[in-house]
């Protein structure tokens, strides 16, 4: 019994052992099967395909990276105000960059970095510098704290101030400037602390490299003493433009003799006889000429015989009303038939980028020619234009003081020596043409065509810079009209969304029926 016991579990043990290989072999054949199937076939291609895919993202992916480090033009900026690109201005300067500079940000790339937005904003535009620059501007980090001797090389910075708060340096061989966060950003003073709301980087360090890299500076005399206006505007704009910018009195020292150009700007008082004659003497220059005056009379224009005869001498004369305009596309204001847009004559054209660029005048003085043999106009108003009486009665209207032709705003008297060296004397008939409100526009021509006229006379070949400062708070894309707007969140929201559904659903059933 116990026998026959023993062969039944035997018998059952060997059939389950058959039984088990059957199934191993049925699976293993079903597997070969399987993986000789068609079904099997296209998944392996479809697998091996989105990791080949996924692969080329990766590859091209680091390829960009690395090409955007060294060519950082290839970064594209969609934002609606350009922010993270060049103006023209930086891109044609640093590119024709004769000299090497050296743009130092004086801390470690990532502790700048992490200051914000608009530190990332300003590394950016400082990377396209150098990179537009043929490799004559060098962009390097220097972390002051762990090399403490770095400021010793440069001794004319008074690196103990704290509030002076030094973030960049400038330098091209024995020239250095250093600039400062309030050089370089702007921001919100009616907070505590530093609320940054626009860069300035871009002009501040290209004030700064036309500095360093200008040996030889032309002078400037800016002429005080005689109650005049707040000239801070033009010197800021000459010093932007690597000119040496020095303030003499006619009263005391007089007129630098190393100076080629002079500046009298918006005086309340008339000159005496001994300043004229100082300044006859500086323009004659023992008679090798080769000098400049420009002279801008006040708004409020009063009784000046001193500074009338010398401008007689001049072959121009300065009336005591104001221009007008009654033709409206010429009025830059319409608050003020006052403030308008003039043309340009012949004289110191050549030189502007853009020409169709107008200047604009407020509350200027006529600037007669009394002499056509020494003088000429500069600027001048369209044949619609009339200048208002300093006093008028209740019967005058604008139309009274129209006379059909153009009016001078800007003339200029020259005189030259047997060796046709010429002196001569510039005047703009409004002041506040080069006030910081207007000149700070870059839809008027003022400090462009004021910098052109600079350069021509004192022989300089570049022209005068201006760059606007940029704010990257607008992230749109810059679409304001309410139809593109629907039609793009049709688009984004319902189109785009739809079609990828439609054609995955389309996919799926196609190889479930497979």
């Amino acid at each position: 019994m116990s026998e026959e016991k023993n062969i039944k579990n035997t018998n059952a043990s060997e059939d389950k052992i058959i039984e088990t290989k059957e199934k191993k072999a049925k699976n293993n054949g079903g597997i070969k099967a399987f993986l000789k199937s068609r079904k099997a076939k296209h998944g392996a291609v479809a697998t091996a395909i989105v990791a080949v895919v996924i692969a080329l993202v990766i590859v091209l992916n680091v390829v960009v990276g690395l090409l955007v480090d060294r060519f950082p033009d290839l970064v594209v900026d969609f934002t609606s105000n350009n922010s993270f690109a060049l103006q023209e201005d930086t891109v044609d300067y640093v590119s024709h960059l004769d000299s090497e500079v050296t743009v130092s940000i004086l801390l470690p790339k990532d502790t700048f970095e992490n200051q914000g937005a608009y530190f990332v904003q300003a590394q950016q535009l400082l990377e396209k510098m150098q990179g537009n620059s043929n490799g004559k501007l060098k962009l390097k980090y220097v972390d002051l704290t762990s090399n403490p001797t770095f400021t010793s090389a440069y001794p004319d910075v008074d690196w103990q101030t704290t509030s002076n708060n030094y973030i960049v340096l400038v330098e091209c061989g024995k020239q250095y400037r250093v600039l400062t966060l309030d050089d370089c950003f702007e921001y919100d003073t009616s907070t505590n602390g530093y609320n940054f709301t626009g860069t300035k980087i871009e002009q501040a360090v290209i004030t700064a490299m036309l500095n360093v890299t200008t040996d030889n500076k032309v002078v400037v005399n800016m002429i005080k003493g005689n109650q005049e206006q707040d000239y801070s505007a033009i010197k800021k704009l000459l010093e932007n433009n690597a000119y040496q910018v020095n303030e003499v009195s006619l009263a005391t020292s007089g007129l630098d003799d190393d100076a080629d150009v002079a500046m009298l700007y918006a005086p309340s008082v008339d000159l005496d006889e001994s300043a004229i004659e100082k300044l006859d003497l500086w323009l004659d220059n023992d008679g090798k000429k080769g000098r400049a005056l420009i002279f801008v009379p006040t708004g409020e224009k009063g009784d000046t015989p001193n500074l009338d005869e010398f401008l007689e001498k001049w072959g121009m004369k300065v009336s005591s009303g104001f221009v007008y305009e009654t033709d409206m596309t010429r009025i830059a204001s319409s608050q003020s038939p006052f403030i308008i847009t003039v043309d340009y004559t012949d004289y110191y054209k050549d030189g502007l980028k853009n020409a169709e660029i107008p200047v604009v005048v407020s509350d200027s003085h006529d600037i007669e020619v009394t002499d056509e043999s020494l003088a000429h106009s500069l600027l001048v108003t369209g044949d619609k234009a009339g200048v208002m009486p300093k006093d008028v009665d209740e019967k005058w209207t604008f139309e009274d003081g129209v006379t059909g032709e153009s009016i001078s705003v800007a003339a200029e008297g020259v005189v030259s020596n047997e060796k046709e060296e010429s002196s001569r004397v510039i005047v703009f008939g409004s002041y506040m043409m080069f006030s910081d409100n207007i000149m700070q526009y870059n839809s008027f021509n003022n400090s462009t065509y004021f910098m052109n006229v600079i350069n021509t006379i004192s022989g300089k070949d570049d022209v005068g810079i201006t760059i606007e400062s940029k704010s990257i708070e607008n992230k749109e894309l810059g679409i304001t009209d309410v139809a593109t707007q629907n039609l793009m969140f049709v688009i984004f929201v319902a189109v785009i969304p739809i079609a990828i559904l439609c054609a995955g659903l389309v996919v799926w059933l196609r190889r479930r029926n497979k």
